[in-house]
């Protein structure tokens, strides 16, 4: 294994203390945890749960960075903060996958790929708010939603399962297809509205965390009636199947596409 690239002397900048600062202005309460280390293979240890094959991946495999932060909110949220290498007025951070969900709960679950953020801790919270914790909500809300949903056993031969497909589309927004009346209802229920340019009923993305939550309701509400879900992160096919007339009352949405 070839040896780590270090970084230059004269870097000045100190995790610990953007760290801390970076805290004191992301939503939420915050404790930060500083380490630091000689050696290249120590910093793995502070980064096993780091949920990122990018750059942040990248920066563990090749670069001796010295010092990392966590940062844990009060609800159990965790990032990781460290350098970014050849860049010296940026830092690195990445969300921190959650603990205790057994690994079958990632499969088919895109990271939500850490981001490089400015040394100017209010820019780089606003950055972190925008697009890293939106995007770890719903990768959690997958995680969570597996472990509560594992696969079933395959069915006898000739059986018919009645299940709803929910795919994230590219604009963040969540579809789902079913051919049960019963799981249109309940889809209603938690948020879902019918769009006929979509051809599904679609859960909006306007607020990232109450659309994981609805996910969450959905998938519990579904199962209880017995109907499976099937939770997809690729582009939606076209549907094959005929689905349910929308129910009355239900709001009718037109999206541009």
């Amino acid at each position: 294994m070839p040896a780590p690239r270090t970084l230059p002397d004269d870097d000045s900048r100190d995790v610990e203390s953007f760290a801390t600062f970076l805290s004191e202005e992301l939503p939420g309460n915050w404790t930060v945890h500083h380490h630091q280390y000689q050696r290249h293979e120590d910093q793995f240890l502070h980064a096993e749960d780091v949920w990122d094959l990018n750059d942040v991946a990248s920066a563990l495999a090749e670069y001796a960075l010295g010092s990392d932060a966590h940062l844990i909110r009060d609800e159990g949220t965790r990032l990781y903060v460290t350098l970014r290498p050849r860049h010296e007025e940026e830092f690195l951070v990445a969300a921190m996958a959650p603990s205790g969900a057994a690994p079958e709960a990632f499969v088919g679950v895109r990271e939500p790929d850490g981001i490089a953020v400015p040394a100017d801790p209010k820019r780089a919270a606003r950055a972190i708010t925008a697009d890293l914790l939106p995007r770890y909500d719903i990768a959690l809300a997958q995680v969570r939603h597996n472990a509560v949903n594992p696969p079933q056993p395959l069915p006898a031969p000739g059986a018919q399962v009645q299940q709803v497909v929910m795919t994230w589309l590219e604009d963040g927004s969540l579809a789902a297809v079913t051919t049960a009346r019963p799981a249109a209802e309940a889809l209603v229920s938690e948020g879902f509205t019918w769009d006929p340019a979509a051809s599904a009923y679609v859960l909006s993305c306007d607020d990232t965390r109450a659309q994981a939550h609805a996910v969450q309701a959905a998938g519990a509400r579904l199962a209880r009636l017995g109907i499976a879900t099937v939770l997809r992160t690729a582009v939606r096919p076209a549907a094959e199947a005929t689905l349910p007339t929308p129910l009355p009352g239900a709001r009718t949405t037109a999206r541009a596409r």
